[in-house]
């Protein structure tokens, strides 16, 4: 058994952990990635990239249809050999060689295997082979691990081998027809690329879809799947799951029918992914979700750093990212005795995570959303009025399309005449979204956003249409 030292250990090399030591780096510190799997992690081989990859293809086919003169000349449905080609490209063939070449250019160490704690600020890492590796930081270690797919217990669930979210979109043989569990962000993003791949789509969403968002968002989700042959069933529970001697899965609900399908995915929620990572070594419960102050610092253990989807604040890469550009300072910044900026929005704190996530949902149509719905904004005790446009009256849109439909609202702290949310719905609308993000971490006053001149003619024109329906 070797052992070797480092200021910093960073377990899971993908974005966020990779954000985290490129940070510790360029403060100074000598930073080690442990990584079980491939350097880029979830994101990169089974998440973000490969699903945005495979949906582009039925966005960018709808999107023709939706306009005179391109409508003509789409004779075909989506290509789903070439889409797949194109997903395998984008993932470099679950190959991490680029990946682990930017590690090594940006001066941090790698070691594979699966890393646990051992001690105070150590690791033991264990490699494919049963070999083990010591490693000891002097200042930190960093936790940034990610999540997994929870699979609910469901009788017989287990038993037919479903799908995740890592067999969806690294599939090779699209399945006929294919049941999903959930009606979140991955539900319905897989719905809308399954069903624009030729499946047969069925979408079981107890509590309607896309629940964390407006409810017209989900509203017009739910109608574009079914417009587009699919069957969204809501309201009703999975009793029960059995395969069929024919190979087709059979789920019984909870309204007393059936649905039948090739495959099955489970969509439900995720869970962390620190069972087996030695917790209980320093007093933290193994399974658990971690802690964490806006540094990034799990609460109680001055050492240890939590960053990404394992702190339950935000499980979105682009704010885990985020996390970890912030926990890289600081944690620099403590090994030098440095000064810790860690007010409000400050260098050394994700003071986002807490009300200004933004998130791009790429169904059909998009949905694009940052800081407070109506409903959050209530709760959250703010006076405000909530400003609605339908996307349909502006001309950008219909230079887009040439029957767009979509909505936008505006939240606005009354009190404080600023943006504290905004949701958008429609086509394309993904690419406006970091301009109400901005906004709203900015708290650009309502006085100021009427010199904010959105070009004409585009979609974004509704800037100006909520300013005037706010008034002056």
């Amino acid at each position: 058994m070797t052992t070797r030292e480092y200021d910093l250990i960073v377990i899971g090399g993908g974005p966020v952990g990779e954000n985290v030591a490129d940070r510790a780096t360029q403060g100074g510190l000598s930073v080690v990635v442990v990584e079980s799997e491939l350097v880029g992690g979830e994101c990169s081989y089974w998440a973000c990239i490969p699903s945005k990859a495979m949906l582009r293809a039925g966005a960018a086919v709808r999107a023709a249809r939706r306009v005179k003169g391109a409508a003509e000349a789409v004779t075909g449905a989506v290509d789903v050999a070439r889409t797949l080609m194109r997903r395998d490209e984008l993932v470099h063939d679950w190959d991490d060689t680029s990946q682990v070449e930017w590690l090594q250019g940006a001066g941090i160490d790698l070691v594979r295997g699966h890393g646990r704690l051992t001690g105070e600020r150590e690791v033991t890492v264990t490699d494919a082979d049963g070999a083990e590796k010591v490693l000891v930081a002097r200042h930190a270690v960093v936790v940034s691990t990610g999540s997994a797919a929870l699979l609910p217990d469901i009788p017989g669930l287990r038993d037919v081998d479903p799908w995740t979210s890592r067999e969806a979109t690294g599939v090779q043989d699209v399945p006929a027809s294919l049941v999903i569990l959930g009606g979140g962000t991955v539900g319905t993003e897989m719905a809308t690329l399954y069903t624009s791949f030729g499946s047969t789509v069925t979408l079981i969403a107890r509590s309607g879809l896309l629940r964390g968002v407006e409810p017209f968002a989900g509203e017009a989700v739910e109608k574009a799947l079914t417009e587009a042959g699919a069957t969204v069933k809501t309201g009703v529970e999975v009793e029960r799951v059995s395969r069929e001697a024919d190979g087709d899965i059979v789920l019984a609900l909870s309204d007393g029918s059936e649905v039948r399908a090739a495959q099955v995915l489970v969509a439900t929620g995720r869970v962390p992914r620190t069972e087996d990572l030695g917790l209980e070594t320093v007093g933290l419960e193994p399974g658990s979700w971690l802690d964490v102050d806006d540094t990034l610092q799990v609460r109680g253990i001055r050492w240890l750093y939590a960053v990404g989807d394992v702190n339950h604040r935000a499980l979105l890469t682009h704010q885990g990212k985020y996390q970890g550009r912030a926990a890289g300072d600081v944690i620099a910044a403590r090994a030098r005795a440095a000064a810790v900026d860690d007010a409000p929005w400050g260098r050394h704190v994700a003071t986002a995570d807490h009300s200004a996530v933004p998130q791009v949902i790429f169904a059909d149509p998009e949905v694009a959303a940052v800081g407070h719905t109506e409903k959050s904004a209530r709760e959250a005790g703010l006076s405000i009025r909530v400003i609605d446009y339908d996307l349909y009256w502006i001309a950008g849109a219909s230079e887009v399309a040439d029957d767009y439909r979509g909505r936008a609202r505006a939240i606005v702290d009354e009190e404080r005449r600023v943006l504290v949310g905004a949701t958008f719905v429609g086509q394309d609308v993904g690419e406006m979204l970091h301009a109400a993000t901005i906004a709203v971490v900015g708290e650009v006053p309502i006085e100021r956003l009427w010199h904010a001149v959105p070009s004409y003619p585009t979609i974004s024109e509704v800037w100006l249409r909520w300013l005037e329906e706010y008034g002056r």
